[in-house]
């Protein structure tokens, strides 16, 4: 009798039904349930996997892809190395413009995928001919049959989390979730979840959180783009010095700033106390909560879902290197309670 193998056609296969994760030790002095959703588990590490798969289809249904064309985009990683794995399979070219706030390891990892990378500076106007955002545009146009992703302005980006992120986590929680706790850079993941619960369910509270330097919680606030709130910061993937139309800024209920400091420390906290190797943006989204609950945004009837962008590995050079933590003034060697002593035996 022939037995059929059971495989995976292909990496793409693998995009998506991410599991949902309760958190016990780091959430035990908060009131309510909490839950991860551990979006490493896509086969590209991240939630970015989704809207790159999402977006290229899309595109190819559309006769706007012919074999062999480029992909375009700006990107802090995530959203790169994702186009690059879809890139490989169905046969485009790639070429992404990063921020020099990226990794060292994100950027290793684009061009190990075979990527042609770009690292710009981090820390100029959206506008300057130097930024991600601009050298994108002028390679788009410069390199002809090319396609431009853009995710920041491409309302895809949402309607790629509302038709399977959203969906996941309703089902995952027989529709009991109250919150949704989503890092906001691009918007997309944020609106397009919050979309899809909001329609399930308008009481379920949407939760961004932004980061001190960027420019999006007081937009949501006022209406108002303001400059003097822009200023470095190290956290990636997380807030904006512009504002996105891939963030629909109506389905967002609030935003909770966070620091870069604290954010790491949470990060390597959810590592040590729920054994989750998890990215900068999972543990801004942790210090959200924290921060939120000593405003007694929670109670016990609370079922909250944090949404964990990616896994830890692509921050070995930044926060989970003792070095880097310290040359930031995040921890001291001799104090912090995280520094583990190797030993080597010779």
């Amino acid at each position: 009798m022939n037995k059929k193998v059971k495989a995976y056609k292909n990496a793409l296969e693998l995009i998506g039904q991410t599991p949902l994760v309760k958190l016990n030790k780091i959430v035990s002095n908060i009131p309510g349930n909490f839950y991860a959703k551990i979006e490493a588990f896509n086969p590209g590490h991240s939630n970015k996997d989704r809207i790159a798969l999402y977006i290229l289809e899309s595109a190819e249904k559309k006769g706007l892809l012919k074999p062999g064309a480029t992909i375009i985009e700006t990107t802090s990683g995530n959203t790169g190395f994702s186009l690059a794995m879809v890139s490989i399979i169905k046969g485009y070219n790639c070429i992404l413009a990063v921020s020099s706030k990226s990794s060292p390891d994100k950027i290793d990892m684009l061009k190990s995928m075979g990527a042609k990378v770009y690292v710009c500076p981090a820390h100029v106007n959206s506008s300057d001919e130097r930024s991600y955002y601009q050298v994108a545009k002028r390679l788009h146009e410069e390199i002809k049959g090319s396609f431009y992703i853009n995710q920041y302005f491409n309302k895809l980006n949402i309607e790629a989390h509302f038709n399977t992120t959203g969906p996941e986590i309703w089902q995952q929680t027989s529709g009991k979730i109250t919150h949704l706790v989503a890092s906001s850079g691009t918007g997309g993941t944020i609106s397009g979840i919050g979309r899809y619960l909001k329609n399930k369910n308008s009481n379920v509270k949407i939760i961004g959180v932004d980061a001190y330097g960027s420019v999006l919680k007081k937009y949501h606030e006022t209406q108002e783009f303001d400059e003097d709130e822009i200023y470095p910061y190290r956290i990636e993937g997380l807030g904006k010095n512009l504002i996105p139309t891939a963030t629909d800024f109506d389905v967002i209920d609030l935003f909770e700033k966070v620091t870069d400091e604290d954010s790491a420390h949470s990060s390597r906290e959810i590592a040590l106390k729920e054994g989750l190797f998890v990215g900068y943006t999972s543990g801004a989204a942790m210090q959200a909560v924290k921060q939120l609950s000593k405003l007694n945004h929670f109670d016990e009837n609370s079922n909250v879902v944090l949404i964990f962008c990616d896994h830890g590995s692509r921050y070995m050079s930044k926060i989970y290197s003792d070095k880097w933590m310290h040359d930031q003034g995040f921890f001291n060697f001799e104090k912090s309670e995280l520094e583990k002593p190797i030993e080597y035996i010779k």
